[in-house]
């Protein structure tokens, strides 16, 4: 039963990681499918802990620097979409920094 969760959460995992490749064009969509690649590895942790009977504190830490992430990457999208008007990565050019 282990084994096949954990076939299904690397399956996740890869589903997340093609769709972070398909929507390379909107920085949204990206942000996104990190995301959902980060909750599927934050389950892989909590399974792999509560399997080996190990404590919690790592998941702790984990799901504090995951909000830091996310937090930090929609910051960055608000910034861009203020001063661009759109998330479109062809929009963006090195000169207007």
């Amino acid at each position: 039963m282990m084994n096949m969760m954990f076939y299904f959460m690397m399956m996740m995992f890869l589903i997340g990681g093609i769709t972070f490749i398909k929507n390379h064009k909107h920085l949204l969509c990206m942000l996104l499918s990190l995301e959902f690649m980060v909750l599927v590895l934050f389950m892989m942790v909590l399974n792999y802990l509560s399997y080996m009977n190990n404590e919690m504190y790592f998941s702790m830490f984990f799901l504090v620097f995951c909000v830091c992430e996310g937090v930090l990457g929609l910051s960055i999208l608000v910034s861009i979409v203020r001063t661009h008007g759109n998330d479109y990565f062809q929009s963006f050019t090195i000169l207007q920094c």
